[in-house]
């Protein structure tokens, strides 16, 4: 019989996902000058920071919940309500 603890953790993806996520951030900060330039142009451009935030929602969320999982932390089940 299947136990919840033989479930397979995803540690590979978790560490990817953190590589990815911290990368992100560095190049953030490191060109933040020239992001603004494009992100203040207009335009078609305005759509950057709107595509800036669902990348970074992405791969944090991403990374966040494998990292959760790993830790065996999962969100609780709801219970059907008997009437």
């Amino acid at each position: 019989m299947a136990s919840k603890s033989s479930k397979k953790k995803p540690i590979g993806k978790m560490i990817i996902m953190g590589i990815i996520s911290v990368a992100l951030y560095v190049g953030l900060f490191m060109q933040q000058d020239l992001i603004n330039g494009y992100n203040a142009r207009g335009g078609l451009y305005a759509f950057l920071p709107i595509a800036t935030a669902f990348l970074f929602s992405f791969v944090h969320g991403s990374f966040t919940g494998d990292f959760w999982t790993v830790l065996g932390i999962e969100a609780s089940k709801k219970k059907k309500e008997v009437k």
